[in-house]
């Protein structure tokens, strides 16, 4: 190709304009953030690059090749597949994690979970004890072992192809603080711990087993069942199997995360109350939108 007719090619910036818009038409896909779309188009074109995008980047063109490569991954998000998939990692709080298509990948929206539990291990004493369910490929339990070195972290999950990917996780960030073991709920934790952990964290399949159908393309086509809904009529099941067992598990004082849709707020908070769990709280995210409900085990009275 002639410096002339390379000069006659769409820049990089132009083509994830291009691609942006592109995903923003389909309909496999739930646009509730504008910004998303432009989000998806440089994550993959980062991809591409295997480089940031830098100002200099977006002045650039792209080889034949790596056009190629590019509108592949285009035509794979426009039909549903979610970046993480794409790509085959995601970044949850600085970590970099490998993801693949069978387990439950990581969501941005989980950092705030992720936040709320740190925020509150770091406040315990030492011994602390932290565990994750429904870990997937360990987002929760990596953020918390990373962050706090001097807790014991456990992340537990049904899976054992989510297991797996999560101790390759933690091998390759060298985070040497937590376990990861296959478990239903948190059957297989040691019974010493019972009453010594200091925070309990869950992203629980929540979607109604009859609504699971209403899901968008990208969510109902491309992730496990199992990681979307627990089959009950109003995917409240773990969340109430979780917060009974809090009340065994949780020393006097530790606390209940839980990663819910804004639309079980409520209830979920109800469900806490009524498993015995007192100080209730739940935090929004910044477009105001509650993600995290949460309860404290009682302390022992005098």
């Amino acid at each position: 190709m002639s410096v002339a007719a390379a000069n006659q090619q769409p820049t990089v910036r132009e083509l994830v304009r291009e691609g942006a818009d592109a995903i923003s038409r389909s309909r496999a896909i739930d646009h509730w953030m504008p910004s998303l779309s432009k989000y998806d188009a440089e994550e993959l074109m980062a991809a591409v690059l295997d480089a940031e995008l830098t100002p200099a980047l977006r002045r650039s063109r792209l080889t034949p090749s790596q056009r190629r490569r590019f509108a592949m991954m285009i035509a794979r998000r426009i039909r549903g597949e979610p970046v993480a998939q794409i790509t085959g990692h995601f970044v949850f709080r600085g970590l970099e994690l490998e993801v693949q298509p069978d387990v439950f990948a990581p969501r941005a929206s989980s950092e705030l979970l992720a936040a709320d539990a740190i925020a509150f291990l770091r406040r315990r004493s030492a011994p602390r004890v932290a565990v994750d369910v429904a870990t997937g490929s360990g987002p929760m339990a990596l953020a918390m072992a990373h962050d706090v070195p001097s807790a014991t972290v456990w992340g537990l999950d049904i899976s054992p192809r989510a297991v797996a990917l999560a101790r390759r996780n933690a091998r390759k960030l060298g985070i040497g603080n937590v376990r990861f073991q296959v478990s239903d709920m948190l059957s297989a934790l040691p019974h010493s711990l019972q009453g010594t952990v200091d925070t309990l964290t869950i992203h629980p399949p929540y979607v109604a087993r009859h609504e699971v159908r209403t899901l968008p393309r990208e969510i109902r086509d491309f992730e496990p069942v199992t990681t979307l809904t627990d089959g009950s009529a109003d995917g409240l099941d773990l969340v109430r199997r979780i917060s009974a067992e809090a009340m065994v598990w949780l020393q006097p004082g530790g606390r209940l995360f839980v990663e819910i849709g804004t639309y079980l707020s409520r209830k979920a908070q109800a469900t806490l109350r009524a498993a015995g769990l007192e100080d209730v709280r739940w935090t929004r995210d910044s477009l105001g939108v509650t993600r995290v409900v949460s309860g404290r085990r009682p302390r022992a009275k005098a």
